[in-house]
């Protein structure tokens, strides 16, 4: 990577943490610059826009995701060893990459579910890819017969999405110091119910 890529990336990685907990919304160049301590202008000169920052923060969160849940779930078997490792490894990401407000997602869809535009069509377009490749690891496990053979692969991605969406409202809002502990017990509930 050129220093050039290395800043960009510098920079998006704190503009993804600090989104977490601000939001998109409230994500401006000016916020930004004071948090890194850099020139209104200069990070002007990497985005241009607030929207193109939106947009650019969206791009390294996923890049972030893949990389740190996805491809090396993928380095497991597939079947219901990847579907387990992909849930481990997506309890553990926004740790893991230092996102003080938890998984961003959560905070965007939030806030953009009713604000047509760009950086809303990219975050749907985003969550929709996710739930595809969820989707694609269910029916690889039906493949390998792990599961069941009329399982409905689509209905057990969006359960749990529901299932990992409940667990970050329950550890980051309620504090709930069982949060993890139920969200473990709803996974392994969820995987006997499509053997």
């Amino acid at each position: 990577m050129s220093k050039g890529t290395d800043t960009r990336h510098a920079i998006l990685d704190r503009a993804v943490a600090l989104s977490s907990r601000i939001g998109l919304c409230g994500l401006t160049l000016g916020r930004l610059a004071t948090t890194l301590e850099m020139s209104k202008s200069g990070l002007f000169a990497h985005f241009a826009s607030k929207e193109n920052l939106q947009l650019s923060v969206l791009e390294r969160a996923t890049e972030s995701f893949l990389g740190t849940v996805v491809r090396p779930a993928f380095k497991a078997p597939r079947g219901e060893p990847r579907i387990r490792q992909l849930f481990e490894n997506w309890l553990r990401w926004a740790e893991a990459m230092n996102i003080p407000g938890g998984c961003p997602w959560v905070q965007y869809a939030a806030e953009m579910d009713d604000q047509p535009g760009p950086v809303r069509d990219l975050l749907v377009e985003q969550q929709k890819g996710w739930m595809g490749i969820l989707a694609e690891c269910v029916r690889r496990a039906v493949a390998e017969g792990d599961f069941r053979k009329n399982l409905d692969c689509d209905q057990f991605a969006y359960e749990l999405q529901s299932l990992m969406l409940g667990w970050h409202h329950s550890a980051r809002l309620l504090g709930d110091p069982v949060a993890e502990t139920r969200a473990r017990q709803g996974f392994e509930t969820l995987l006997k119910n499509a053997r």
